[in-house]
């Protein structure tokens, strides 16, 4: 790591070490709060993230089952999270391989992609289940999320759950140096404290949206696991902003934002440790939830209303289109044996079943040659994981 990098303004301590790879330096940063006041030109930007984070916060209460809608926003969140760490997988293949999971074969295999994301989107909602029955955020929840994370995908020998107890660095070429196991530790006793603090009763009071920020900050400069961090912290950011920001459900998802701008992200992050610029930091990640909120608050205005007609489809059907019809938002492939079995029908009436869906236009079959044959509703899909063309 560069030392020479790092202002007297950092946010913490440069250690020298001397290792097998000769000498190198590391970061310990200090323990939150940081010592720096919001500015005040920040402010309009800050209330018009919490306007937007309200807005969408109300769209998912005007829903019948708001956590219907929920789903495909976090396997977008899943994807886009994973993407940022060098893992493609489209959206149908991970549902496809979650409607049939197996094993890895080898390194190369596919199904370490899928695995990898489908396992982001259990750990998010593992970790909402748990804030639900009011289990405290904290390091203790922290690493039974990155043992779900973790569990059977590539990085599964680098101790899923454990805290690290050996050094990392960041990028191939040690941009930047974690602090080492033993002032890990430390570390991670303080950061376990302040995730139990109000920041408003913090002096000076610190907003809930920017302390969910300069958490963010902190937990990705410890650095806790051999591997992983970068999407436990991800799905730490949006456990704690539905917790500090009191909302109904974990509506904001980041990974979008953030891989878009991932060199901004990656590098704003930095300046916090080498020069304590927390300023550019928390005006970029409130620029993020303003741009997530809005693009999120319009995903659900149009599934919503794709809901409606799909039901007024199903309205001459009878009850088990409907209940084919709302699963689809869940998840929006099927086959005829799944339906056939879920419903408790026979195989020639699952097919009818589907074929009449298809004949209204909600399914259509997947171009890809599959047994048995998989139908998709492509207009869900489009809604939910295209981007924006305005490039949201």
């Amino acid at each position: 790591m560069d030392h020479t990098k790092f202002t007297d303004n950092k946010t913490g301590k440069l250690l020298e070490l001397h290792g097998v790879f000769g000498r190198d330096w590391t970061f310990v940063p200090d323990s939150l709060p940081p010592l720096w006041s919001f500015p005040a030109e920040l402010w309009p930007l800050l209330d018009r993230a919490t306007s937007e984070l309200a807005r969408l916060d109300g769209a998912g209460k005007h829903l019948m089952n708001p956590s219907l809608l929920m789903h495909p926003l976090q396997m977008r969140e899943a994807v886009r999270s994973s993407n940022l760490e060098g893992t493609f997988a489209e959206p149908e293949a991970v549902m496809l391989y979650e409607m049939n999971p197996r094993s890895p074969k080898s390194e190369n295999d596919e199904a370490n992609d899928w695995l990898e994301v489908s396992n982001y989107g259990r750990a998010l909602r593992q970790g909402f289940e748990m804030l639900r029955v009011d289990e405290p955020v904290s390091c203790e929840m922290v690493r039974q999320l990155h043992k779900t994370l973790m569990t059977g995908v590539r990085g599964k020998d680098k101790q899923p759950g454990e805290f690290r107890t050996v050094p990392v660095q960041i990028d191939s070429n040690a941009r930047f140096v974690p602090p080492p196991a033993d002032d890990m530790i430390d570390c991670l006793a303080a950061f376990d404290e302040a995730l139990t603090w109000n920041p408003q009763e913090l002096e000076p009071p610190i907003h809930p949206l920017v302390w969910c920020y300069l958490a963010h900050y902190q937990f990705e400069t410890i650095h806790p696991f051999r591997d992983g961090n970068g999407r436990i912290g991800r799905v730490l950011l949006s456990l704690m902003t539905y917790k500090h920001m009191g909302l109904q459900l974990p509506w904001l998802y980041m990974s979008s934002y953030y891989d878009r701008y991932k060199d901004e992200y990656k590098n704003y992050l930095f300046e916090c440790s080498s020069n304590g610029n927390w300023s550019q930091w928390i005006e970029f990640c409130l620029r993020g939830t303003v741009t997530q909120a809005t693009d999120s608050v319009r995903r659900l205005d149009a599934l919503m209303a794709l809901q409606n007609e799909f039901h007024n489809e199903a309205d001459a059907k009878g009850q088990r289109f409907h209940m084919i019809v709302e699963n689809l938002f869940m998840r929006p492939v099927l086959t005829v044996p799944e339906v056939s079995k879920k419903y408790g029908v026979s195989w020639p009436t699952a097919k009818s079943d589907i074929d009449a869906l298809v004949s209204t236009g909600i399914l259509e079959v997947l171009p890809e040659e599959r047994k048995p044959k998989v139908y998709y509703a492509p207009r869900i899909f489009k809604i939910a994981y295209e981007d924006d063309p305005s490039g949201e």
